[in-house]
């Protein structure tokens, strides 16, 4: 009687033991499961990123050809498109003279663009006399500005710097502006160009459209003869009525690379890109800034890429 009590006890044990050992066969599996996918899924970042920086060293190669090159991709902001490795790439180049420079444009091109995405005449007045004084040394305010008192006023910890803007993003501290609005300008602003006014030929819609006395029906006038113009290989005409806020390209250009990848697992990565062509042949391509996604979002980066 008491051999079958110890048998019976001996297999309550072994059964435990068993599903005790099953349990954590299975966390086990599972686990490895999980890690897999992690490591499968990082593997497929990082082959997304990694087509779309040969994108970005494509359109490199393409505006370091000779102007009016068969071929060439133009800084216009059009979409080209290519197959690496079986991934189709998408790519744009933008000249960054066709935009607005938040340390060289005047309060009435400002001013201009905060008009044109909606906000009142008094409004506009105030954010881009806000804007000058957070670049401008020196502790007088403009009329409408803001300076360091305004802003302990407003309850911030923050004062204006008095120097340059280093960076699209710091707009968001500037006095007046909001996130909504700070998206809806961003696209249209640079820190690059150092021209107080915009290359027209270059010029997105949102741009055009903050110049003083230009309306919705001039501008897509001008981008209609534009395109024109560049389809048949013409200069690109004049944008009427621009006046002093229109200029070329002038100086040493600087660029917006983008390049988008989806690859077929599903994995997407966007790398944004602002540079120049350098003639120095060790260090081909000068870069300001680098990152990914939303270009405004890419820290200043003083640092040269070599291909």
């Amino acid at each position: 009687m008491m051999k079958k009590r110890e048998q019976g006890v001996a297999l309550v044990l072994v059964l435990w033991v068993i599903t005790l050992l099953t349990v954590i066969a299975g966390n086990f599996a599972f686990s490895m499961r999980s890690e897999a996918r992690i490591a499968a899924n990082l593997l497929q970042n990082a082959q997304a990123q990694a087509h779309a920086d040969a994108g970005v060293q494509l359109a490199w190669f393409q505006l370091m050809k000779p102007a009016g090159s068969a071929g060439r991709w133009e800084a216009n902001g059009a979409m080209h498109e290519f197959m690496h490795d079986g991934v189709a790439v998408k790519v744009s180049i933008q000249d960054e003279s066709g935009k607005i420079d938040l340390n060289a444009a005047p309060e009435e091109l400002l001013k201009g663009l905060f008009k044109s995405v909606g906000l009142d005449d008094p409004a506009s007045t105030q954010l881009a006399a806000a804007t000058l004084d957070w670049r401008t040394p020196g502790s007088l305010k403009r009329l409408n500005g803001a300076k360091e008192d305004d802003y302990r006023a407003a309850g911030k910890n923050y004062a204006p710097p008095n120097a340059p803007f280093e960076t699209i993003d710091e707009l968001q501290r500037v006095l007046g502006m909001t996130p909504e609005l700070y998206r809806k300008i961003a696209p249209a602003l640079t820190i690059y160009s150092g021209q107080p006014a915009v290359n027209t030929s270059a010029a997105p819609l949102e741009v055009l459209l903050a110049i003083p006395g230009i309306n919705l029906a001039m501008v897509e006038q001008f981008m209609l003869r534009r395109q024109e113009a560049i389809a048949a290989g013409q200069p690109i005409p004049l944008l009427a009525g621009a006046g002093a806020f229109a200029s070329g390209s002038g100086g040493l250009a600087a660029y917006l690379v983008r390049s988008e990848v989806v690859i077929p697992g599903g994995a997407s990565f966007v790398r944004q890109v602002v540079g120049r062509p350098s003639p120095d042949p060790k260090n081909p391509v000068q870069v300001f800034a680098w990152g990914e996604g939303d270009v405004q979002t890419v820290a200043l980066n003083n640092t040269t890429a070599k291909n």
